[in-house]
């Protein structure tokens, strides 16, 4: 029993057949193979069928039967294939490029918004602890009137702190007291003229120790 299949539909079921093997049985030509090429009532499109289309040309190259259709089949395939990579390829890499532009112009973006946020932002108040040693002109000195003294004294930025006195001989005492101030308000200097200026208890004023906060 034989039956003849209608010419597309047999090109389509050899292409599929031809797409993993390269001939109709065993490795190389064979008389399976020219039956099969002498059935075809034509060479088959390139575009249509490539994979039966390359084995057709090959065929008719082995059997020195190269047709105008097999001649340009070989060519066509490749040539088939070349545009298909050249839809793939994209030698400017033109999406890559606005994806990288959409991403600078959101960085920069954000860049500009720290900024701002940061400009906005109030600095932190520089401030220094301080300790200050006040020493009287003798054992005489009212240390309790020199201490009241002392921290009378205003200034803004100025915060006064806790304070000892400290004896240094001969029955003579100093006055230790710290202070809290800002830099940008309180110097230190100033601060000592105005300490100075109870001359009837204060003999000298000293900076012991100093840091920043």
């Amino acid at each position: 029993m034989s039956f003849t299949l209608e010419a597309p539909l047999a090109y389509k079921i050899l292409d599929s057949y031809f797409e993993n093997v390269s001939y109709v049985k065993g490795a190389e030509a064979s008389e399976a193979d020219k039956s099969v090429f002498a059935a075809l009532s034509e060479g088959p499109s390139a575009e249509a069928y490539p994979h039966l289309a390359r084995w057709y040309a090959h065929i008719a190259a082995v059997q020195g039967l190269i047709t105008k259709d097999a001649a340009a089949a070989p060519a066509a395939a490749p040539a088939a294939a070349a545009e298909e990579e050249d839809d793939d390829l994209d030698l400017f890499g033109s999406d890559d490029e606005e994806v990288d532009e959409e991403a600078e112009k959101l960085k920069a973006q954000r860049v500009a918004e720290y900024n701002a946020k940061k400009a906005g932002k109030p600095k932190p108040t520089a401030k220094t602890t301080v300790t200050l040693e006040v020493k009287p002109w003798d054992d005489e000195t009212d240390m309790e009137e020199l201490t009241k003294a002392v921290k009378s004294i205003e200034m803004d930025g100025l915060l006064w702190g806790g304070s000892q006195l400290v004896a240094i001989g001969y029955g003579i005492k100093k006055l230790q007291i710290n202070c809290v101030v800002e830099d940008d308000k309180v110097l230190l200097d100033d601060l000592s003229d105005k300490i100075l200026e109870f001359e009837d208890f204060v003999q000298s004023v000293d900076v012991a120790a100093m840091q920043k906060i």
